[in-house]
């Protein structure tokens, strides 16, 4: 299982905002099988247009870096994200939605690769953690093969936590 060699993974921009609404559009329902759904004021162009601009503004401030999957029609295919990002304690959140129909493709892998990089080269980080429904089967092998380690499953808990040691270069 390997990425289509024409999936580019790169920063989010001002720019995206239609391809991110039609992405997001398309994959509504998908998504909200397996994560948290919006609020239904995000599905719009002003919603959208206010989302990539709270990320652009959390880039800019260091505490987000948002990116897209780019397909070779320039479609977005995925998005992936460090968030939360703390330098004082070294450390983010990720997260990751690839659309339904490039799934197989080893795009969700491609993502969190991408962001385990960024977060080592470019923020320098040592940890990273994720949360990852239990019955997300697909998301959790995709954290393994990447490294991350499950940890037990908090009493009262509704996401199964995931965490990963960095190697800054």
């Amino acid at each position: 299982m390997t990425a289509a060699p024409e999936v580019l993974a790169r920063t989010l921009r001002a720019t995206d905002v239609a391809a991110l609404l039609a992405f997001e559009l398309a994959n509504r329902a998908w998504f909200e099988r397996h994560i948290e759904p919006r609020a239904p004021a995000f599905y719009t162009p002003a919603g959208v247009a206010a989302h990539v601009d709270e990320y652009l503004t959390g880039l800019a401030n260091g505490t987000w870096h948002p990116f897209v999957l780019v397909d070779g029609d320039g479609a977005i295919v995925g998005r992936a994200n460090l968030k939360d990002i703390d330098q004082a304690a070294r450390s983010a959140e990720v997260g990751y939605r690839v659309a339904q129909h490039a799934c197989g493709r080893g795009l969700a892998t491609l993502a969190l690769r991408h962001l385990v990089r960024a977060a080592a080269t470019r923020w320098r980080l040592e940890r990273l953690e994720a949360f990852v429904y239990p019955a997300n089967v697909g998301s959790h092998r995709v954290l393994a093969r990447c490294g991350f380690v499950a940890l037990p499953l908090d009493a009262g808990a509704t996401e199964r936590r995931f965490t990963l040691a960095l190697t800054t270069t």
